[in-house]
């Protein structure tokens, strides 16, 4: 069975000593409650290594938000895989909406990124969705498709089963417009009956996918309730103690 997980991911939001305060925050929140799912954060660079220090990695998992393309070498400002390993952190995103969006990352780069995430013991938590113009036109299941084959279905079955994959209908992320429930189930099935054609049910059943648009403590859990939604990846709810740990105990 896939694990239950709830992600956050901060995005460029809190500096260091505020981001410390928040995970903290959340830590001792989950010291008091018996989670029945996986809680992650991914935060920016500069505060892994002082999120590390104060959290209890049993309780809560620690993430980044991205990670090079490149092993090492002459790439100012880039942050490599073994990098954010050497925080003490355990996953990293790659491929979200707004790194394809704002930054051209391509299905070549995050295959990269993949790769080395993986080599350097990283958990890649994988996005992938359409935008609002695919939605309607209906080449939304052919466009997640493509994201999907086109940059993990290179790997070995047990390297694939390493990968957590976080469904995002970009035309809902920091819009207020969620997916319905029913949605959200469609396309995780869809992505659920990918994996079982390419690499057996087995896999495919274990395959945690997240659903990542607009979830809240009031929508998450009708949508965690759907058969092949295995939680989410929280955005602007991560950011407060009491509403992130409200879609926690939507489990």
């Amino acid at each position: 069975m896939a694990k239950k997980i709830v992600a956050g991911n901060w995005k460029m939001n809190t500096n260091l000593q505020e981001g410390v305060a928040l995970a903290e925050g959340v830590n001792n929140a989950l010291k008091g409650f018996k989670a029945n799912c996986d809680v992650i954060i991914a935060v920016p660079f500069t505060h892994l290594a002082s999120i590390n220090a104060v959290i209890d990695q049993n309780l809560l998992g620690l993430g980044a938000e991205n990670c090079a393309d490149k092993k090492s070498g002459a790439y100012t400002g880039e942050v490599s895989a073994s990098m954010v390993a050497s925080t003490g952190a355990k996953y990293v995103i790659l491929g979200h909406s707004e790194r394809r969006q704002y930054y051209g990352e391509t299905s070549e780069t995050l295959k990269e990124k993949v790769a080395l995430a993986l080599a350097n013991g990283l958990t890649p938590i994988f996005c992938i969705g359409e935008v609002l113009e695919q939605r309607e036109n209906g080449t939304y299941l052919d466009v997640v498709k493509d994201q999907v084959e086109s940059a993990l279905f290179n790997l070995s079955a047990e390297d694939f089963g390493k990968i957590i994959l976080a469904y995002e209908p970009v035309w809902a992320i920091g819009t207020g417009k969620t997916a319905t429930a029913d949605q959200a189930q469609e396309m995780h099935a869809h992505i659920r009956g990918l994996i079982a054609a390419k690499y057996g049910q087995s896999v495919a059943d274990n395959c945690s996918i997240l659903y990542g648009g607009s979830c809240k403590p009031t929508n998450a859990a009708e949508l965690f309730a759907k058969k092949d939604v295995d939680g989410g990846l929280i955005g602007g709810a991560s950011l407060d103690v009491e509403s992130f740990m409200g879609i926690v105990k939507a489990f």
